[in-house]
This record gives structure tokens, C-alpha cells and sequence, in this order.
């Protein structure tokens, strides 16, 4: 691996890093949400409820997003971080810098966005 490579790598594990701390911070705050009790009139019951269901689909997010960032972490680790799944090739650069926990180059996301519309096209 080149050293510009390698310094695009370290680039990016301190991106992850940073992220996966403030999508850890975003989970914490989320807590009081989840935590809400449920009294009161029908209005409010159903108020309350329709928050404690929004914090749990931002509190779903932010999990996976967490696992994508140990993920990409973990490739680093392995020594197949960058490397496209679907075509097996250097994933760009600046599409690194921007996600950094991705798995897919463009043309690999291409190729993955066209069967999955074969797939759903199926099931229609």
C-alpha cells in the first residue's frame, strides 16, 4: 500500500472515531425519550407514544451506523478497508473522505442499486 494510501487510511480512522463518539453522544441524549412515561389523557398517551416511537427509529439508526463504523474499523484492522466489496477494487478516495465507513466503491453501488431493483422488480 502506498504511504498515500496509508495516509488517507489514518485520515479516515480518525473520521470514524470521531463519528462513532458523536453517535454515541446522539444515542445518549436520545435516553430521556425513551425513557418517557406513559400517563394521562388519550392525547397525551398518544403523543407520548409517537415520540418514544420516533426515538426508537432514531435510536435504530444510530445503532447501525455504529455497527458500520466498527465494521469499517475492523477492515482496517484486517487490512481490507477501502477495497470494494462487489468489484474488489480501491474504493475512491474522496468517496472515503466523505463515508468513510462505506463498503462500495461508485460503480459497486451501482451494481448493487441495479440488482437490487431486478430483485424488487421481481417481487413485484
Amino acid at each position: 500500500m502506498g504511504q498515500q494510501r496509508q495516509k488517507l487510511y489514518e485520515e479516515c480512522r480518525v473520521k470514524l472515531l470521531k463519528t462513532r463518539q458523536e453517535t454515541l453522544n446522539g444515542l445518549e441524549a436520545l435516553n430521556p425519550s425513551l425513557a418517557t412515561e406513559m400517563v394521562g389523557d388519550e392525547a397525551d398517551l398518544a403523543s407520548a407514544h409517537i415520540s418514544q416511537t420516533q426515538a426508537l427509529n432514531q435510536r435504530d439508526k444510530l445503532l447501525a451506523k455504529i455497527k458500520e463504523i466498527d465494521d469499517a474499523l475492523a477492515r482496517m484492522e484486517a487490512g481490507t478497508y477501502g477495497i470494494c466489496e462487489e468489484t474488489e477494487e480501491p474504493i475512491e478516495e474522496k468517496r472515503l473522505i466523505a463515508i468513510p465507513w462505506t463498503r462500495l466503491s461508485l460503480e459497486g453501488a451501482e451494481v448493487r442499486e441495479r440488482e437490487q431493483k431486478r430483485y424488487d422488480q421481481k417481487l413485484a
